[in-house]
């Protein structure tokens, strides 16, 4: 009984020290162990490239938009195409500026704030909360108030971009949608025109 136990141990240990031994699928083992890992790094390093650029693409936009307003343009455009409700110039105003962001962005589902204040110390140029309705549109109202030379303005370009949840679980996503609020801004006062 004894003989037939060790030899039993005996053939166990050369089983281990053999599978200890071997080097043959060591590679495929180790890809087995790293890959998701790396790949979940890759693809989370990849959205948030994506949503940094759509960020800088939206942030421009937002200051190309500021310089129409800056300089007159847009207002004098108002005039000439004698558009006098403010539905009307905020048309015209994302007609201009969805050219600008068409590439990344749904013109559509753009929300854009503009305001004008006295001076610098009472404009707000911080972001907003957006609010949602039961069928989880935003519900806010925007202002469009195109400055007078001499007004400050601040013009807000609002998106929501969509987030994928990474494999990582790292999410970008601020709002409860499964999306995040990107937001460029420009503040200025408006030159004499």
């Amino acid at each position: 009984m004894f003989r037939n136990s060790a030899r039993r141990v005996r053939s166990f240990t050369r089983e281990i020290a053999r599978f200890a031994g071997a080097r043959r699928g060591t590679s495929a083992v180790e890809f087995a162990l790293i890959a998701a890992p790396f790949l979940a790094t890759l693809i989370a390093i990849l959205e948030v490239t994506i949503y940094l650029f759509a960020q800088q693409v939206l942030q421009n936009a937002a200051l190309e938009a500021g310089r129409l307003f800056m300089t007159g343009q847009a207002q004098n455009s108002f005039v000439q195409n004698n558009e006098t409700t403010t539905a009307q110039q905020l048309a015209q105003f994302k007609s201009d500026v969805c050219p600008m962001i068409s590439a990344l962005f749904n013109c559509n589902s753009l929300m854009i704030n503009v305001q004008a204040y006295s001076d610098f110390a009472g404009a707000n140029a911080s972001e907003p909360a957006l609010a949602f309705n039961g069928q989880g549109q935003v519900s806010n109202t925007w202002s469009f108030t195109p400055g007078t030379p001499g007004q400050v303005m601040v013009v807000q370009l609002i998106y929501q971009w969509p987030i994928v949840s990474g494999p990582l679980g790292y999410v970008l996503a601020s709002l409860g949608n499964g999306s995040t609020e990107l937001m460029g801004v420009s503040s200025f006062r408006v030159e004499p025109y």
